[in-house]
């Protein structure tokens, strides 16, 4: 039986879910992944499944979308492809600005993919990422997840070790900041001290961690995550001292993280969700303050730990201390600051 929905009147920006159709997506050997198994119900996920889940009690009234690769461009120059993900997601926008489906505004804010590694080069696919996003476009990501270990990753093994230290990488990187983009930064904990030296090197330019760093609990580092845990705080700890980064809550539904609420049946009801990811989420809010930290659905990923009505319940369990000025932050100011979502 669905759980009751939590402060069912609280304003909620969701900044952080990704939009997809993906039915020939996987090899047969992708496929068996756990990763892969938990976004199987969700190969199509579209507007119509995103307002199933904004639509299931809790009250969203916007979202931000996070590169995927969806609908990449079929033709043209290869960096230049990334940029029908952009041109789909602001007809999506479009759809759900028209009002024709209420008053919640999907993808108001747009997160996007360019190469970095372009350098100079890249200033180009940014430029055409903002004309093709309608006054909606907000900014990259890049991925730098890596480990040694290919299990961890499985089908998303994609990058060497390093990526954000690259000058090649950081030539590009400086564009975001002159051109007022965002960064976010998607990578695995031990991969932490990269983060923290790019931070430092471009103190100017918004950086936000994408699921608190990403504790990983599978592959050589299964039942290692209480070991690990202090390192990973000391890091988070460090990054925080660079005051333009921000931190996404969430994420840890996942495969990777490997809680034990992963693919558990019966579903984890929200108050153990909450127990189990209390010390990353309270670590963060501590080290950042409420008004740099986001709660972040990640969906369709972490739909292989729970619903997205029990997820935010799960947020909801974790922010009951927190005042009125820090649950609007948590919730929706900080999204909303962060990506200068334009909400009425």
């Amino acid at each position: 039986m669905p759980e009751a929905i939590l402060e069912p009147e609280l304003p909620i920006v969701d900044p952080h879910h990704h939009l997809w159709d993906r039915r020939n997506y996987a090899t047969p050997q992708v496929a068996e992944h756990p990763f892969m198994t938990a976004i199987e119900p969700a190969k199509r996920y579209l507007l119509d499944e995103l307002m199933a889940d904004t639509g299931s009690g809790h009250n969203v009234v916007a979202t931000v979308f996070v590169e995927c690769g969806a609908f990449y461009r079929a033709g043209g120059p290869a960096e230049m492809q990334v940029v029908g993900e952009t041109e789909f997601v602001n007809g999506v926008a479009a759809m759900s600005a028209s009002g024709l489906y209420g008053d919640f505004r999907a993808c108001a804010g747009i997160v996007s993919r360019a190469d970095l590694l372009l350098g100079d080069g890249v200033k180009a696919v940014l430029e055409a990422h903002v004309r093709a996003g309608g006054g909606r476009f907000r900014g990259i990501r890049n991925s730098a997840s890596f480990d040694a270990d290919k299990d961890v990753l499985g089908p998303l093994n994609r990058v060497e070790a390093g990526l954000y230290l690259r000058d090649d990488f950081r030539a590009g990187f400086r564009h975001l900041g002159q051109m007022g983009l965002t960064f976010d930064a998607w990578m695995l904990e031990p991969q932490l001290p990269d983060l923290i030296d790019l931070a430092r090197a471009f103190p100017d330019t918004t950086i936000v961690l994408d699921h608190v760093g990403t504790p990983i609990g599978r592959g050589s580092y299964a039942g290692k995550l209480e070991e690990r845990f202090p390192t990973w705080k000391a890091n988070i700890l460090e990054l925080a001292r660079s005051p333009k980064v921000n931190v996404k809550l969430g994420g840890l539904a996942m495969a990777f993280c490997n809680f034990p609420s992963f693919l558990q049946e019966p579903r984890a009801p929200s108050h153990e969700l909450a127990d189990q990811w209390r010390p990353y989420i309270e670590t963060c809010i501590e080290a950042f303050g409420a008004e740099r930290c986001m709660f972040e659905s990640n969906f369709p990923v972490d739909m292989g730990s729970c619903s997205y009505a029990t997820l935010w319940n799960a947020f909801k369990h974790l922010a009951k201390g927190a005042s009125v000025e820090e649950k609007t932050a948590l919730f929706s100011g900080t999204a909303t600051r962060v990506y200068g979502l334009s909400l009425s």
